[in-house]
């Protein structure tokens, strides 16, 4: 592809050098450069690529895309193309490089803080159930229709979504569903990416060791929707005390759903277990194998969105019915006449939802354990929040690591134990600071027909201390423990 093909959408301050040039690769990451690259210099959150753009000239690059210049540097036989917003402008190259394939698909974007993978998750399973070809963008899998890939975050770099887009579109798929992070909104990792619909699910607190204030983060959720076309849907959450701020700027077609008042799509909760609840939506009922209220505004998020897009209501709520858990979204084990939970809930919105739906569901002589704890190197503010909470709603409570990272993990449940301010919180809960052995102990201490909620990282299969991940699954640690305690008793 040549230059100018590249920069066909891009409004350029100073052009240097030929744009007649060809292109074989583009890429923010100055390792990866080599004679036919088009290298674009990225302002990052801990390092910016004007930095290494000498570099890449030393490597052979053919072309960069920047916002400023060194006089100090010779730019003979490279191309130089200047932009007010280097960032901004890599989606927009990127979606030229790879074909422009988000306008080839009908894509949704799903954004909020909690709910974002089982709704995503969902709308990909259901589309695909329907015969429609489908692929996935998620914190736990990507899927280009059948083909799995590992994911690495929630929302992937603006090349690696286009890359997967275009290798959806090569696949024949229709329809592709993805998580939009907040953090991928500010960085504009969704930069020239065309939405028939974005879902707001809700907003909690969450991120603000990225965003510094709760108004910031509700800022760059917003952000996605005001950017829609007037020719997409925005569907917001209408329960949510934001939901209506999220799509006040935005262009698109405005549709709301929720659980409390008249919307455009209205669904009530009748009878809810642990196998699963029995829903009204819009008027027809119907059985979901997925428990809670936090669950009924995902199904029901999925049965809005699907209708929007133009899908029989009938068959929705056919194939959803049939539906099972995301990995570690309310992931259950039984064994030994024990229940074991395995939820990704890691703010304290989600702990609340999640031990509300159990608190709601139990019997009187059912008691809750809590295993939990908060990651390093993420926002504090959560720590002692959490932890009130997870006393609170439960009959003990077991503090514990999650994903330290660089963090010291005894600093974290410090600060996690500063929410227990009363005597009678405080007696409720211990604090064993190696998570196995905290699962361990929960399912030693639990009776028969008692709960155990392991929260915070769900389908993780991984610890993050010091840099060094190591294998380590919530659910398989408590499956083996409960199945060892079967096998004595």
């Amino acid at each position: 592809m040549k230059l100018k093909e590249l920069l066909h959408r891009i409004k350029t301050n100073k052009v240097i050098g030929s744009l007649e040039i060809e292109i074989n690769s583009i890429t923010a990451d100055s390792r990866k450069v080599c004679e036919g690259t088009c290298f674009i210099a990225i302002p990052g959150t801990k390092v910016d690529g004007h930095d290494f753009i000498e570099d890449t000239i030393n490597k052979g690059v053919s072309a960069i895309v920047c916002t400023h210049i060194s006089d100090t540097i010779d730019y003979k036989n490279v191309s130089i193309i200047i932009v007010d917003n280097s960032t901004e402008c890599a989606g927009i190259i990127a979606s030229a490089f790879y074909n422009y394939p988000s306008e080839k698909l009908t894509l949704t974007g799903v954004t909020g803080t909690n709910g974002k993978t089982t709704t995503a998750t969902l709308l990909y399973k259901t589309f695909k159930s329907l015969g429609h070809k489908s692929g996935l963008l998620s914190t736990v899998e990507n899927y280009v229709d059948e083909k799995c890939y590992p994911a690495t975050q929630t929302t992937p770099d603006i090349f690696t979504i286009n890359k997967l887009l275009a290798e959806m579109v090569n696949e024949g798929c229709e329809y592709c569903f993805m998580e939009v992070s907040s953090h991928a909104i500010a960085q504009k990792r969704i930069a020239g990416l065309n939405f028939k619909l974005g879902i707001f699910s809700n907003i909690t607190l969450d991120h603000l060791d990225y965003h510094k204030t709760f108004a910031e983060y509700i800022k760059a959720k917003k952000l996605f929707f005001d950017n829609l076309p007037k020719t997409a849907f925005a569907l917001t959450n209408g329960d949510d005390k934001n939901g209506m701020v999220m799509v006040q700027n935005s262009k698109a077609k405005i549709k709301t759903y929720g659980l409390k008042n008249f919307y455009d799509f209205k669904a009530t909760i009748l009878e809810c277990n642990f196998e699963g609840m029995l829903m009204n939506i819009c008027g027809r009922e119907m059985w979901t194998f997925l428990p809670g209220q936090f669950n009924a505004y995902n199904i029901l998020a999925v049965y809005s969105a699907a209708t929007l897009l133009g899908i029989n209501s009938e068959e929705v709520l056919t194939v959803l019915s049939g539906q099972r858990s995301v990995k570690g979204r309310f992931d259950i084990v039984n064994e030994a006449g024990i229940t074991a939970i395995v939820d990704y809930a890691h703010t304290p919105d989600a702990l609340e939802n999640v031990l509300k739906t159990i608190q709601n569901i139990r019997c009187k002589n059912q008691k809750i354990i809590t295993v939990c704890g908060c990651g390093g190197d993420r926002d504090k503010s959560k720590r002692p929040l959490m932890a009130k909470i997870a006393v609170e709603y439960s009959d003990k409570v077991i503090l514990t690591s999650d994903n330290p990272r660089t963090e010291n993990p005894e600093t974290i449940l410090d600060e996690m134990f500063a929410g227990l301010n009363t005597e009678k919180l405080k007696a409720k809960a211990i604090r064993i600071t190696d998570r196995k052995s905290a699962i361990q102990a929960s399912c030693l201490a639990a009776q028969k027909n008692d709960i155990i909620l392991i929260a915070g990282k769900g389908h993780e299969n991984y610890q993050d201390v010091n840099g060094v991940k190591s294998h380590f699954d919530d659910k398989e640690i408590v499956s083996q423990q409960l199945q060892q305690i079967k096998n004595i008793n």
